[in-house]
C-alpha cells in the first residue's frame, strides 16, 4: 500500500517552558505551515498565475515549463501502448526483443516518457469492435477475454518496470509523481468490452480500470458512436445506457465520451451525476470532424465541470488537408480554454493508437514543446498546470466523491439479467 502525501500541514507542538522566544518561534512556524498548507491542493502544489515572485515570471519559457511539470503531474488521457505491445510483441514482455527501458519501435518507451516529463498516463486496454454485427452477448465474449489479457499486461508491465506505479486514485497518482514515478492508470475503450454485463464493469474497476469510453467506432447495447456517420441505433443513449451511466457513477468509474455521437454526448450530460471526460477528442469548431466536440456539448461540459482532453491525430486536428503541426494542436487547446474555461481542457494524445502525428509532436518526449507554445500564446503557468494534470485529477476526485455519496445513500449495484441455464 502506498503511503499518501499528508493533505494537511504538520501540526505545531505546544511550546515548552523555554520562554517567550521559543513561543514566538513556534508561533511563526505555525503561521508558516498554515501558509504552506494554503498553497497545497489535494497533495499537489497550487501554482499561482505565472508563479509571481522570485523573478520567475521572467524565467525562460523552457524553465517555466520545467517548473510547472515538476509540481504538477503531466497526465495523458489516452495512450495505446498496451495494444501496440499486443500487435508487435504478442504481449510477451520478458524476452530480449522487448526493450521498453531503452527503445521501442513505437511512439512510447521509458526514456522518451522521462524526457517528456510524463507524470502519469491512462493506458488504454483497447479491444477493437467485433467483426460480427449485432449486440447479442455472444458477439462480445471474445472482447471480455482480450480486455482481461490487456489489463493483465498493464499489471505485468508495472511490476516489471519500477518507474511505473499502478495507481487507482487521484491521491495515489499525485503520490507516484511525488516519488518520481509515472502513475499508470487504465481506461477501457468501449462498452462492448464489458460484454453487456455490469458484473464485468465492476470486475474491471476492481482490477484498476478507472474510465470506460461509452463506444468505440461501433454502436453497442448502450449508446451510439460517432463513426460510422448516420448509422444510429438508439439516437443517443439507450435505456440500458442510462442505467449503466448510473452504475458507473455509483462505482466511481469515469464516463468517457470520446468516440460517441453528439446525441450520445448530450444524453449523457443530462443523466450523469458526476463529471465526465473526453479522453482523446478535439474541438469541432476548429476542425469539423465527427470525432470532435461541438460547441453545444462544450457548454454542457462546462456545466458538468468535466474536461476535454485534446487528441493529436492529424485528421482530427487539421481539416483543410494541410500538414498538421504542434501549433494546430495548441489551437484546439486554446479554443476550448477560451470558450469554456481553462479548467475544462487537458491532453489526450492517442499516441501508439495513431500512425500519423503532427510535426513537432512525434512522440511522448515532445509534450514540453506543446506547453512552451501555450505559454508563448499567453497561457499562464497556473492555467498550464491545470491543462497538464490538475483538471483531470479534479474530475477523478469528484467522480470518487459522487460514488461515496451514492453508496452512503444506499444505491445498489446494477444487476445483470441472467439466464437460469448457462449458454452453450
Amino acid at each position: 500500500m502506498e503511503k499518501p502525501i499528508p493533505e494537511q500541514a504538520p501540526s505545531v507542538q505546544p511550546p515548552d517552558q523555554g520562554g517567550r522566544r521559543r513561543v514566538r518561534k513556534n508561533h511563526f512556524l505555525g503561521i508558516f505551515f498554515v501558509l504552506l498548507a494554503g498553497s497545497i491542493s489535494f497533495g499537489g502544489f497550487h501554482l499561482r498565475d505565472n508563479i509571481h515572485g522570485c523573478g520567475r515570471l521572467h524565467w525562460p519559457i523552457e524553465k517555466r515549463v520545467e517548473n510547472i511539470l515538476r509540481f504538477t503531474p503531466l497526465i495523458d488521457g489516452h495512450n495505446d501502448l498496451p495494444f501496440k505491445i499486443r500487435v508487435l510483441f504478442a504481449n510477451q514482455i520478458y524476452n530480449d526483443n522487448f526493450t521498453f527501458d531503452t527503445s521501442l519501435p513505437s511512439q512510447v518507451d521509458l526514456p522518451r516518457l522521462r524526457k517528456g516529463r510524463v507524470g502519469g498516463t491512462f493506458w488504454s486496454v483497447f479491444v477493437p469492435c467485433p467483426d460480427t454485427k449485432g449486440i447479442d452477448d455472444k458477439v462480445y465474449y471474445p472482447s471480455v477475454q482480450i480486455t482481461l489479457q490487456q489489463i493483465d499486461l498493464v499489471h505485468r508491465l508495472a511490476d516489471a518496470y519500477p518507474d511505473l506505479a499502478l495507481t487507482s486514485s487521484p491521491l495515489a497518482a499525485r503520490h507516484a509523481h511525488y516519488r518520481g514515478k509515472i502513475a499508470s492508470v487504465m481506461g477501457a475503450e468501449g462498452l462492448h468490452q464489458i460484454g453487456n454485463s455490469a458484473s464485468n464493469l465492476r470486475l474491471y474497476h476492481s482490477l484498476g480500470v478507472r474510465y470506460v469510453t461509452l463506444t468505440h467506432n461501433c454502436n453497442n447495447k448502450y449508446a451510439d458512436s460517432a463513426l460510422p456517420v448516420n448509422n444510429t441505433l438508439w439516437g443517443g443513449l439507450s435505456d440500458d445506457g442510462k442505467d449503466i451511466i448510473k452504475e458507473m457513477n455509483r462505482l466511481g468509474m469515469i464516463v468517457d465520451l470520446s468516440h460517441t455521437s453528439h446525441d450520445t454526448q448530450m444524453d449523457t450530460l443530462k443523466v450523469t451525476g458526476a463529471p465526465v471526460i473526453y479522453s482523446h477528442s478535439s474541438a469541432y469548431a476548429v476542425c469539423d470532424h465527427p470525432r470532435n466536440v461541438k460547441d453545444e456539448a462544450l457548454e454542457k461540459v462546462k456545466e458538468n465541470n468535466g474536461v476535454v482532453m485534446v487528441n493529436f491525430y492529424p485528421a482530427f486536428v487539421k481539416c483543410d488537408g494541410g500538414e498538421a503541426r504542434l501549433e494546430d494542436v495548441a489551437d484546439h487547446v486554446e479554443y476550448i480554454g477560451k470558450k469554456i474555461g481553462w479548467e475544462h481542457v487537458g491532453i489526450g494524445s492517442d499516441f501508439d493508437g495513431i500512425e500519423k502525428v503532427p510535426v513537432g509532436l512525434e512522440d511522448v518526449s515532445k509534450y514540453p514543446k506543446l506547453f512552451e507554445e501555450l505559454l508563448r500564446r499567453g497561457v499562464t503557468d497556473r492555467q498550464a498546470s491545470m491543462i497538464a494534470g490538475e483538471n483531470v485529477l479534479r474530475v477523478w476526485k469528484d467522480v470518487e466523491e459522487v460514488s461515496r455519496k451514492m453508496n452512503r445513500e444506499g444505491v445498489k449495484p446494477l444487476e445483470d439479467q441472467v439466464h437460469k441455464t448457462l449458454p452453450l
